[in-house]
Parts: C-alpha cells; sequence; structure tokens
C-alpha cells in the first residue's frame, strides 16, 4: 500500500520536526499507557474469579442472616439450629455446615492485632471448598477434637506482615485473652484479611464466646448444580418456615456462588468499564491534537506539496504521504505506550504480591498488546485522514504561489 519512497520521505519529515512529532506521540501515548493498565488490571481480577468458577465452590449455597453491620458479625441476628437441619433436609441439598465469625484480639509479645476469626466444622469443612478449596501451607488442618489449637492465615508465617517476629507450628498464640497452640498455617489466598484470619472448631465457639454455640454467622450448603435455581428457592422456603416467617419478611438472604459471582463481575465491569472510559477520553484529545499537529504540517508544507505535484506525484501518493506519518506516529506512541504500561502494572504487580494483595495482580496476554499497538496506529491514522486528504486537494498552481 505505501511505497519505500513515501514511507522514507514521511519518516525523514517525521525525523525534521522532532518536537512536534514527540509532542503528538506522548500525547497518544498517556491514553494508551492508561488503557493498558486498566485492562491488565481488569484481566487479572476476571481471571481470579474464573479460577472459582470451575473449582470446589461451583455448587455452594450461602445463607447469611440480614445485618445492619459486617456480615456475620453482628449477634442480634444469627442462623439457628433449626435452620441449619431445615437445610439439610431440603431436596437438591448434599451437605450444609455452620460457620461462626467474629473478631478477636491477639496478642504476640507486646503486639496486639484485631482480626477475624473463624470457626467450622473440621468433619464437614465446606467452608474450605468455598473459599477454594484452601489447603495448608505448613502443618496441618483442623481436626474436630482440636480443642486449644489453631490454624492461622498464610501471613503469620511472614516476618513484619501481621507481628514482628514469625510464627511456627508448635507455638503459642494468645487469641482473646486464652493460649492456643499452632497446628497449622492455610496456603496464600491473597487479601490481606483472608491471609490474617484465624481459625478454630466450631466444637470449642463456646470457649472464647460464650453462648455463641449454635448461633450461626453463615451456613453454607452443597447442592445440585443441575437445578441451583430451584434449590435456592428449596432452602430460602425451608429457613422462612423454620425461622416462621411469611413470604417478603425475610430476615436473611440466600444465594448461589454463581449469583455472589454476577454480583462481584457486574462490580468489576462497572469500575474497569469506568476507568477504560476516562482512558479513551484521553485517547480522543490525543487524537484532536494529532489531527491538529497533521493540519499544522499540511498549512506549513503547502509549497512542498506543489513541488511534489509538479513533478508527477498523484492525489492518492499525496494523501498516503500524511496518513502514514500520522499513523506511525499513533504506532510509535502505541509501542511506548505499551512497554511503559507493562513496566508499571508489572513494577505495581510486585508491590501489591509483597502487600499481601496478591489476587490484584495484573495479568497480560498477546491480544493487549497487540490490540493497543494497532489502536493508537489506527487513532493516528484516523486523525490524519482529513488532513491528509485535504492536501492531497491542494493545486500544484495555488501551492507554489502560496504564502
Amino acid at each position: 500500500m505505501f511505497s519505500k519512497e513515501i514511507i522514507k520521505y514521511s519518516l525523514q519529515n517525521i525525523k525534521h520536526r522532532k518536537a512536534r512529532s514527540l509532542l503528538t506521540i506522548i500525547s497518544i501515548f498517556v491514553g494508551i499507557t492508561a488503557i493498558f493498565v486498566f485492562i491488565s488490571f481488569g484481566l487479572g481480577l476476571y481471571d481470579y474469579v474464573n479460577e472459582f468458577t470451575t473449582g470446589t465452590s461451583v455448587d455452594k449455597i450461602t445463607i447469611q442472616p440480614k445485618s445492619t453491620g459486617a456480615p456475620g458479625l453482628d449477634d442480634s441476628f444469627s442462623l439457628s439450629e433449626d435452620d441449619l437441619k431445615a437445610i439439610e433436609r431440603t431436596s437438591g441439598v448434599y451437605s450444609a455446615s455452620g460457620l461462626y465469625f467474629d473478631a478477636v484480639e491477639v496478642i504476640q509479645d507486646d503486639t496486639r492485632k484485631y482480626v477475624f476469626i473463624v470457626a467450622y466444622d473440621p468433619d464437614n469443612p465446606i467452608v474450605l471448598e468455598f473459599f477454594g478449596d484452601l489447603g495448608a501451607e505448613k502443618g496441618r488442618l483442623l481436626r474436630a477434637n482440636d480443642k486449644g489449637n489453631v490454624v492461622l492465615g498464610y501471613n503469620y508465617l511472614i516476618k513484619d506482615k501481621i507481628f514482628p517476629k514469625a510464627l511456627d507450628i508448635n507455638d503459642n498464640i494468645e487469641i482473646q485473652g486464652q493460649n492456643f497452640k499452632i497446628v497449622g498455617f492455610f496456603e496464600e489466598v491473597g487479601s490481606p484479611q483472608d491471609d490474617s484470619q484465624v481459625y478454630i472448631s466450631s466444637k470449642h465457639i463456646d470457649n472464647l464466646f460464650p453462648g455463641k454455640e449454635g448461633n450461626y454467622s453463615w451456613i453454607i450448603a452443597s447442592a445440585d448444580i443441575a437445578n441451583m435455581d430451584i434449590v435456592v428457592e428449596r432452602v430460602e422456603e425451608a429457613v422462612r418456615k423454620s425461622r416462621n416467617l411469611e413470604e417478603g419478611q425475610e430476615d436473611f438472604f440466600v444465594a448461589s456462588f454463581q449469583d455472589l459471582l454476577e454480583q462481584y463481575l457486574g462490580a468489576i465491569n462497572i469500575v474497569v468499564g469506568f476507568v477504560i472510559l476516562i482512558a479513551l477520553v484521553s485517547v480522543l484529545v490525543s487524537a484532536i491534537n494529532t489531527a491538529n499537529s497533521m493540519i499544522t504540517s499540511v498549512l506549513e508544507r503547502v509549497k512542498e506539496i506543489g513541488v511534489i505535484k509538479s513533478i508527477g506525484a498523484r492525489n492518492s501518493e499525496i494523501f498516503k504521504l500524511f496518513l502514514f506519518e500520522s499513523g506511525f506516529l499513533g504506532f510509535a506512541a502505541g509501542m511506548l505506550g505499551v512497554i511503559v504500561g507493562f513496566i508499571i502494572t508489572f513494577t505495581a504487580g510486585v508491590i501489591l504480591d509483597n502487600l499481601g494483595w496478591g489476587f490484584l495482580s495484573p495479568h497480560y496476554s498477546w491480544a493487549l498488546f497487540l490490540g493497543c499497538i494497532l489502536f493508537a496506529t489506527l487513532t493516528g491514522a484516523v486523525s490524519g485522514a482529513w488532513p491528509a486528504w485535504r492536501a492531497s486537494k491542494i493545486k500544484p498552481v495555488d501551492a507554489l504561489r502560496y504564502e
């Protein structure tokens, strides 16, 4: 499409106008960098969510009491043992287990921290499947008779992450004024909150919180995937009857894991879409700047265009000359944008991983790199199309006497 002469001549013109060319590249490069950053982090979030869609969580249903505070932490709203039995009897439910959540104080020497504690039934560790089939990074998982034993999140293994000193198997830790022996550490989840939680057997929750046993913060059930929507309706009806509530008066809500994922993905789509829109506005401004730069270039080179035409250049060749220049500027901006964008996201990913936010790490694909470069090239080419067309229509006679 573009002859060697046109390419060579265009590159010479770009080189001759270094300052203007550089400013044009920078204006597009900023927008492309922003798009690369936002999309790569967005892809990271989508990939993180997709890991759960094929894992052990897909057949899970959560039943939570409605509360005015954080889910599971408002003691005035809880699920009972009768609710759990009603769910277990529901057609399509394979198993169910109650969980306890609360905030606790943990102490190492003179350092105090406030974290969340999760109490679950080790004989039916459905909560571990719900959070991605968590396994032990070190030591072992809980057993039903583990009174006085505790399993900690991954971050307790790391010095200065939670406490000044890293903890290890058989160390003691003070929780809510009581001493517990550490028997294991969970694998890393990638979230500071999850990786700082402590876990005990639900059979011993009364030792820490007298009177809490049988008042569940959550109930998680494993159900028939093929009829998930129907099972959710049945569970809702069963709990409603267990609590003697009329339809529409529920003080709880039931959701499948897929429902929770869709809500999460919906929020991600809105956030990612909004920031990409902002980046696109930046690219639009860059396109206008590129068009203005090319128009100025055309006005400065009217006589040059007249000379070129007078020695036989066709309108199409003049059009290609300016179109290639604008497209090349966009291409250069795209290359620079993806390089800088990769450096920024890679560095940010390392920092986030070190801070315990590993699930926010960016993900890359060849389509992201190629797409950003092509988009920048197209932006430059489209921005320069009208100035190029205008240049091609200049008459040699008018151009040669232009002042």
